[in-house]
């Protein structure tokens, strides 16, 4: 399916591994130029070189913690005009609610909640302007299914999705959509890092942990992060327009609930 979006520009910030790399890299696929986020210049500098050497698409790199005002605004200046908007940042780590204070949950905020909602408000008005955007929230399946350890993540990512679906409704009838992707064990390096995190507290193998957690999914596997990317792919195109404030799982059918 050709998806509409050949020659449109997009920001994808927190993008040179993991979920964000992969979306980048579907995206490319279908002819988007790419203005890139990473903390770190040198892992950014290999991906806007591959995704661009792959694909023949014009990608740019800009290197910054995306929490900071000054990332954000490099990165409109590198793309002034984006027709698509993929957020996404690292989730705090997985504790206790006794152990976190004001500048655990302030972190969390400013990077799960305030720092997307910035790079929307950077956006929003342009692309209302041009009669099309599309903007893709990479939150968490722990919005609809949260666990006490990782309240960190699903009390920024939760008040993320409220602000946003408020949005949606304000901006829909620009051709502006607003959805968020909520993925659950998607095979990454974060993954990796729980099922090491896993293995050290139950004294059980890497495998062993891997294998825990495949068995907490319906589909008995971890998601690969190019059916993620796909299912991102998909919420830019141009045939995306009617789908908008919506909450879209990729948890290989786990998810118990009706909506």
């Amino acid at each position: 399916m050709d998806l509409g979006i050949q020659g449109r520009r997009a920001i994808v910030c927190a993008s040179s591994r993991g979920l964000g790399r992969a979306c980048a890299e579907a995206l490319a696929r279908e002819g988007v130029h790419l203005t890139l986020n990473a903390r770190e210049e040198g892992p950014l500098s290999e991906t806007v070189d591959a995704i661009a050497s792959t694909h023949g698409v014009e990608v740019a790199g800009i290197a910054g913690d995306i929490a900071d005002e000054r990332t954000q605004r490099a990165l409109l200046d590198a793309c002034p005009a984006p027709d698509i908007l993929v957020n996404n940042s690292g989730g705090p780590p997985p504790g206790r609610f006794a152990d976190w204070d004001r500048d655990a949950w302030v972190g969390a905020l400013d990077a799960n909640m305030l720092a997307p909602l910035a790079m929307i408000r950077l956006a929003l008005d342009g692309m209302c302007e041009r009669r099309f955007g599309r903007i893709v929230n990479i939150t968490s399946a722990m919005v609809k299914t949260p666990l006490s350890p990782m309240g960190l993540s699903t009390g920024a990512r939760t008040g993320l999705t409220s602000v946003c679906k408020a949005l949606s409704r304000d901006v829909a009838h620009a051709n502006v959509t607003i959805n968020n992707l909520l993925p659950e064990r998607i095979d990454t390096a974060r993954q990796r890092g729980m099922a090491e995190l896993r293995a050290k507290i139950g004294g059980v193998s890497i495998e062993q942990a891997y294998d825990e957690m495949k068995a907490s999914i319906a589909a008995q596997r971890l998601g690969r992060p190019e059916e993620f990317a796909d299912a991102c792919a998909f919420l830019c195109s141009a045939q995306a327009g009617f789908i908008s404030g919506q909450n879209l799982q990729l948890d290989g059918g786990s998810y118990a609930g009706l909506i």
